[in-house]
């Protein structure tokens, strides 16, 4: 993936990974907390959609440590802006691990939208508000399929979220977090990368570049304007921890912009993060 210092202009020495016993912790509680959600859900496994990338591969690792091989099925959903070699990952990794999988092409669901939409939308095929639009339409059908087998087989669907992508707002509303749980979601990027390691990921796996196939060419990095390990220790230092804006910057010794540029990922993906807003009630 490229370093802080090719995105964010910085390289940032925050160290967040954590001691081999912390590891073990982790890694436990992670398993115990996918096999108790559902079992109390009263689910006989879990759906999880495959996508190659290293939080998909890392909680598919986990829910097998949980459920075994037949309490999880794979989805490997490709579109028409994927990388060929993303979605023969997500197969490998299927294999790898002795799970159940099926390959969807989502494609025609996502042409279906377009062509049922009222408006021309071949006026301007490349504008920048059609391509993000379009490509939430590809994220938040890979939702409907998890939640369509989910139902079919009494299953939860497992989500792939993190906690720096959780805070910074990257994600579908509706569509990559609509899902079950998330059991990796208290991890920040750096510490998804060094736990897939722990458990075996190949090293291949861990250091891809990471990107959520919305469109040709996108990845998560070149979209948030900053790299994972320097948005990790913004978020770890200034927006979970206790340092101001100015001690942040003097800590990582970054420019104000750096921490201003987290701050606003945060602050405009607020709504993302809470359940739609009603009026208060009326006495």
């Amino acid at each position: 993936m490229p370093d802080a210092e090719a995105v964010a202009g910085t390289d940032v020495p925050l160290d967040l990974t954590f001691s081999e016993a912390e590891l073990d912790a982790r890694r436990e509680h992670i398993v115990q907390f996918i096999r108790e959600t559902v079992d109390d859900a009263g689910a006989e496994g879990a759906v999880l959609g495959l996508s190659g990338g290293i939080d998909s591969t890392l909680t598919a690792y986990l829910a097998v440590e949980a459920l075994g091989t037949d309490g999880l099925h794979g989805l490997v959903m490709p579109s028409e802006v994927n990388d060929e070699a993303n979605m023969s990952d997500a197969e490998r990794v299927a294999e790898d691990l002795d799970v159940a999988y099926d390959v969807i092409a989502i494609e025609p669901v996502v042409e279906s939208f377009r062509e049922a939409f009222p408006a021309d939308l071949d006026t301007e095929p490349d504008s920048e508000p059609l391509t993000t639009a379009v490509g939430n339409v590809r994220v938040r059908t890979r939702a409907v399929f998890n939640y369509f087998a989910a139902n079919l087989e009494n299953r939860l669907a497992l989500g792939t979220g993190n906690r720096s992508e959780a805070l910074a707002g990257y994600f579908t509303k509706y569509g990559d977090q609509a899902v079950d749980c998330n059991p990796i979601g208290n991890l920040y990027k750096m510490q998804v990368r060094q736990l897939a390691r722990y458990v075996g990921v190949p090293d291949d796996l861990v250091e891809k570049t990471p990107t959520a196939g919305m469109w040709v060419g996108q990845t998560d990095e070149d979209e948030m304007g900053l790299g994972y390990d320097t948005l990790d220790a913004v978020l770890a230092l200034h927006v979970d921890g206790p340092l101001s804006k100015s001690a942040t910057v003097r800590e990582l010794d970054v420019e104000e912009g750096v921490v201003e540029t987290v701050e606003s990922l945060v602050a405009r993906s607020e709504h993302k993060r809470h359940m739609p807003p009603a009026p208060e009630p009326l006495d």
